[in-house]
């Protein structure tokens, strides 16, 4: 609970996405956290994580690759304009497709979540039981709690977008949201890996 309550890259997008753009758009944000948490702990659990852990090439890789994308989402949300009247019936650029696809890609192109589904996920799996049952436990319980994190800050973010109607306002929490993922990508690009 610890880990999904602190928020990250992915749910700074979802609140941002919520802001902008409505619980519709936001909703698409929240499956596709889910199925990118889905993706990358079925990926951790069976063995990703260890390949991370291991090869400093591999996590290189990811790590410069979420990093880009970090940027990447936080300059388009820079740019999309925010559109203030009825905007929960207006369609959006990209709509629920993108930000479906936006938030499933960088949350599993989080390596260091899969590094740490890997390191805390072992001491809680009994030896003489089937792995798999346990495993899958972990997933299912992990993808369901982030789904719920995911989904609360997505209407707490939209709720407070119906009290702030003003274009300034949204204008400002949008790009604020995406400097924060600006930020996040420039970080997780020059962070060094612990041994």
């Amino acid at each position: 609970m610890v880990l999904l309550v602190i928020p990250g890259p992915t749910i700074i997008m979802v609140v941002s996405q919520a802001l902008a753009h409505g619980r519709r758009v936001a909703f698409a944000s929240v499956v596709g956290v889910g199925l990118g948490d889905l993706a990358a702990a079925s990926l951790s659990i069976m063995g990703v994580g260890t390949i991370l852990a291991a090869s400093a090439t591999v996590f290189a890789v990811i790590k410069w690759a979420g990093a880009a994308y970090l940027v990447y989402i936080g300059i388009k949300m820079w740019t999309t304009p925010v559109s203030v009247p009825d905007i929960d019936s207006l369609p959006v650029a990209g709509g629920r497709r993108s930000a479906f696809r936006d938030s499933f890609l960088v949350t599993l192109l989080n390596p260091k979540g899969i590094v740490f589904f890997m390191a805390f996920v072992p001491q809680f799996i009994t030896p003489a039981q089937d792995f798999a049952p346990q495993a899958a436990i972990f997933v299912i319980v992990f993808v369901l709690l982030g789904i719920f994190n995911a989904w609360a800050y997505a209407m707490l973010a939209s709720g407070a977008r119906n009290v702030i109607r003003r274009p300034s306002v949204l204008r400002a929490a949008t790009r604020t949201g995406a400097c924060f993922l600006i930020g996040a990508g420039v970080f997780s690009a020059l962070a060094r890996r612990s041994a």
